[in-house]
């Protein structure tokens, strides 16, 4: 990718009115083959008849005998009648209806066949498999299936918006035709639902009674199974057991939650008596502290200690009433150890109490639910016979119902139908349309062709315009050489002076020379992007149109791979810049030009190694050596692509000219090219579009200003400046 930042240009209507006026024959091209197709196909088309009829469509009411009449709400009911208008039973009704199997030839008796009517019904035949004029052949195969196929295919129906009414339409090539078919097919239509309405009519009454049938039997069966069961089980008894088993299994389940309670909290007290070892830490137990003989004994323990720390301080241990005091202490302590036994004991029995009576309420629930699954049992199989014999029973008595309900109202219509209008041999055909056709002709002509410009000038990325080269590179474009059709365009400028080609390269001379402000370029290096660009073109004409200016100009044929200068100007090549830089040769290589003001330098023989003799010291001494004998030094050299000879001499050259060619250099291209000179800091005069084709171009040069040659002096021999 290139690094040359590519600026945004606005673009104006007036680019987009030049990419038409330069893309005018495509856009001729395509309008007139779009157009002339589009005629020919409308102006060889044959007329085609619209025949039309309307009718009237409702759903039916719902008739019931036990209510009143409604009608149902279906979305899709319409839709299923189009789909029946069109459907190959109508259409098979149609073709008995009028008999086309033997009146179909007395409309279409084709007799004046024509070129473009056969290669039509050949077309017909090979894409679609039918033949719509010889109808023998048709016969031959299947008449009746082809006919319902084309009736079939014919038919259009389109409902009426904002009503009920839809109107039936088929196309056909003779309008009497068109218009018998559309009425017939809206009277084949009523007869269809006629038809649908009594075979299915037919077959619910048959289904319904072979159905109503059944059920009998099934309810029979099904009575005589629970009367038996009944008898069997004595359900009168059972019921109650059923009702009451329910309420007792609820009354247990609350006293064993009860019972399962107490018995969790009785346990989780004996688990922590369970757990003291020492008697006296057992008072921590709220169950046991809070019992009343243990906190009296508690209370008098305190007042015999009270009592006893009193008498310490009046006697010794020893005294009488000391030993009294502890000994009655020693007593009470006795005492509350027994009770705390006595406590825990009865604790231990309440536990063995609720143990027991949580187990025995278990037992009982378990024995009473077994009680009760076994009713159950015996009740779920009551309940299944009796809701077999109910549903039976109310089964039977719809189909019943049903059965006679249809036997009354089979003759009711569920779709109504009344034709509207009637459809009348239409005059006028529908198809072609041949003004809006031609019409459209034009337009899709026009904008087809405008589309297909853009697009090729979407695709088309190469150099054609000066500003847009400058926009999208960044490099100004010094100079416009016109195309010019002559065999010697090599030194045209030479030949004819005053010509327009001549001034585009005194336009280029004076774009050069003014380059610099303080000084003249004392050398120009002269490449391209690619071969046959007209480098060695420009080389030599831009060289004498400076020589003609009255500049010391030294043309030098830098091209050591593919060197034209020698020929053009018929130079003896035997020695040159090859021999001068391999050091076999002197200064003497300069041979003259043809103004007096000009000398070229040839290439001399082709050596095998261009790139090194180009990038040794040597050529840059020569060059310096060369620059104080001239004004201006040209140098043409190889294309930038695929060699490195360009790059190497445009770091011994004051500037680079890169020629390009009118509508073949792409951006691309020129924009690695440029993008390599940067990179070794060359400096790039600009570019020079060659070989610009006024037709072509989209950027008009040229000025009333420009001399003209006589016509006797030009050379009409067409060639490029390649």
């Amino acid at each position: 990718m290139s690094d040359i930042m590519i600026e945004d240009k606005e673009i104006h209507l007036r680019d987009y009115l030049k990419i038409i006026k330069k893309r005018r024959a495509i856009i001729y091209t395509f309008f007139i083959i779009i157009f002339t197709i589009i005629l020919i196909v409308t102006l060889s088309s044959t007329p085609v008849y619209k025949a039309s009829t309307k009718i009237l469509i409702e759903k039916g009411e719902t008739v019931e005998l036990t209510g009143n009449p409604y009608t149902q709400y279906d979305p899709s009911f319409y839709e299923t009648q189009y789909q029946l208008i069109k459907s190959a039973s109508v259409a098979e009704k149609v073709v008995q209806m009028l008999s086309l199997e033997e009146h179909y030839d007395d409309y279409f008796n084709n007799k004046n066949s024509t070129l473009l009517s056969d290669i039509k019904e050949w077309l017909l035949k090979k894409i679609f498999g039918k033949n719509t004029s010889d109808d023998k052949e048709e016969n031959k195969k299947d008449k009746k299936e082809f006919l319902i196929k084309l009736i079939k295919e014919g038919i259009i129906v389109k409902p009426v918006k904002m009503s009920k009414i839809v109107e039936i339409s088929y196309l056909s090539t003779n309008p009497k035709f068109a218009a018998a078919v559309v009425n017939t097919v809206s009277k084949a239509y009523i007869n269809e639902i006629l038809e649908m309405k009594m075979q299915s009519s037919k077959y619910t009454l048959k289904w319904l009674t072979e159905k109503a049938e059944e059920e009998r039997k099934k309810l029979q069966h099904a009575e005589e199974a629970l009367q038996q069961y009944m008898r069997n089980n004595d359900i009168v008894t059972l019921e109650n057991k059923v009702t009451i088993i329910p309420q007792k299994l609820t009354e247990l389940s609350k006293q064993l939650t009860k019972a399962e309670t107490k018995r969790k909290e009785i346990e989780s007290l004996y688990n922590k008596i369970k757990k003291i070892r020492n008697l006296n830490k057992a008072e921590t137990i709220s169950a046991i502290s809070s019992d009343p003989t243990i906190q009296a004994l508690r209370e008098e323990i305190l007042k015999a200690e009270q009592n006893i720390i009193e008498l310490s301080k009046k006697y010794g241990k020893k005294h009488p009433k000391m030993i009294r005091a502890i000994s009655e202490l020693n007593i009470l302590k006795e005492k509350k150890i027994q009770e705390i036994k006595r406590v825990i004991e009865s604790i231990k029995n309440e536990y063995e109490l609720a143990k027991t009576n949580e187990m025995n309420l278990r037992k009982l629930l378990k024995k009473t639910k077994n009680e009760a699954l076994t009713l159950n049992e015996k009740f779920i199989q009551y309940s299944v016979l009796k809701r077999e014999v109910e549903t039976n029973r109310k089964l039977y008595d719809v189909l019943i119902k049903k059965l006679k309900e249809k036997s009354i109202t089979e003759n009711i219509q569920t779709v109504n139908v009344w034709i509207v209008e009637k459809a009348k041999v239409p005059k006028i055909p529908v198809k072609p349309k041949k003004t809006l056709n031609i019409l459209l002709g034009i337009i899709i002509g026009i904008f087809g062709g405008i589309g297909i410009a853009f697009f090729v000038e979407y695709l088309d990325n190469t150099i054609k315009s000066p500003e847009e080269t400058e926009n999208k590179l960044g490099v100004p474009v010094v100079g416009l050489i016109s195309y010019l059709a002559n065999d010697r365009v090599e030194n045209s400028v030479l030949n004819e002076p005053k010509s327009a080609f001549a001034e585009d390269f005194k336009v280029l001379r004076t774009s050069i020379l003014l380059s610099s402000t303080e000084k003249l370029p004392k050398s120009i290096l002269i490449t391209s992007a690619s071969p046959e660009e007209g480098k060695t073109v420009t080389a030599s004409n831009l060289a004498i149109t400076i020589a003609q200016s009255e500049y010391s100009v030294l043309l030098l044929d830098a091209d050591l791979r593919k060197p034209m200068l020698h020929k053009i100007f018929n130079l003896d090549n035997s020695k040159g810049l090859s021999t001068y830089l391999a050091g076999t040769s002197d200064l003497n290589i300069i041979q003259e030009g043809p103004l007096p003001m000009m000398s070229i330098i040839p290439s001399g023989p082709i050596p095998p190694n261009p790139s090194e003799l180009l990038s040794s010291n040597k050529t840059q001494k020569l060059l310096e050596l060369l620059k104080k004998r001239y004004d201006i030094i040209i140098l043409d050299s190889p294309p930038l692509i695929g060699v490195s000879d360009s790059l190497i001499l445009s770091k011994f050259t004051s500037g680079t000219l890169i020629i390009t060619k009118f509508a073949k250099t792409t951006y691309d291209i020129l924009s690695r090219c440029i993008k390599s000179l940067k990179d070794i800091n060359a400096n790039l005069f600009g570019i020079v579009i060659n070989a610009v084709d006024q037709k072509k171009s989209d950027y008009y040069y040229y000025s009333n200003y420009y001399y003209q040659e006589p016509e006797d002096e030009h050379n009409i021999n067409k060639k490029h400046n390649d």
